[in-house]
């Protein structure tokens, strides 16, 4: 379990207030804090090393310093991506899943999510074009919240580091607590908090040139309700 931190857009003391903002997620992450901070965006890192334990050091640039990622999670299939890649000439300087996400994104863009097997959340700041991209796992295993203040998107693993932010408020959401009261939780993108909002699982969202797109990278298919039911077949098949 690892915590990460962030922003998007012109941020005045962006250094003290990323430090503040990963402390309030440090206890996620025990073996080691980034940052990473510049006049458009920053990005900042609280690690629990599992994968490249010695070489993945978040967050993590690529060999240009155009990409940068704040990575939380897992990614079961990484071997067999990273070979992928290696086949198509690129190289590795780590051992670390990390890597192979950034990698996979310089190869594909967002289409990168689709081939993606494992529980996770990211940010990703791509200084080419100057946009930042937040995603989430299919199931919405790892968290990820955001909320704007003063033109600025901030996103955080944990809504206490959001709450950090000048502007950013702890105001209670009462069509949220109405949902918490009835269903036991609020519907996600709301949370218990007006102006804050969960990134809803298997979602990337998206911010370039002064707009924000969100949109779902996959869906689960459900069989048509009238459709065979595949264990009465085998029951039947069984009984033959």
């Amino acid at each position: 379990m690892c915590g990460f931190v962030g922003y998007f857009g012109p941020v005045r003391d962006a250094g003290p207030l990323l430090e503040g903002m990963t402390a309030a997620v440090a206890h996620r992450g025990p073996d080691e804090q980034g940052y990473f901070v510049s006049a458009e965006a920053g990005l900042g890192h609280a690690r629990l090393a599992v994968v490249g334990l010695g070489d993945g050091h978040q967050p993590m640039a690529d060999e240009t310093g155009s990409l940068t990622i704040a990575f939380n999670g897992e990614i079961f299939n990484y071997v067999e991506l990273r070979e992928d890649l290696r086949a198509k000439g690129r190289r590795f300087r780590t051992a670390s899943d990390t890597e192979v996400v950034l990698q996979l994104y310089d190869e594909m863009g967002e289409d990168c999510l689709r081939l993606l097997n494992g529980d996770f959340a990211f940010a990703l700041w791509d200084k080419r074009r100057r946009r930042m991209m937040l995603a989430r796992d299919r199931m919405g295993v790892r968290p990820l919240f955001h909320a704007s203040s003063g033109g600025v998107l901030y996103f955080a693993s944990e809504i206490k580091a959001l709450l950090r932010v000048p502007g950013i408020s702890a105001s209670i959401d009462p069509i949220a607590l109405d949902q918490i009261f009835t269903l036991w939780a609020p519907l996600a993108p709301r949370t218990a908090f007006a102006g804050i909002q969960e990134l809803e699982p298997a979602t990337v969202m998206t911010v370039e040139q002064g707009r924000t797109t969100t949109r779902r990278y996959w869906n689960l298919d459900f069989p048509p309700c009238d459709a065979p039911s595949p264990i009465a077949d085998g029951a039947e098949a069984a009984a033959r």
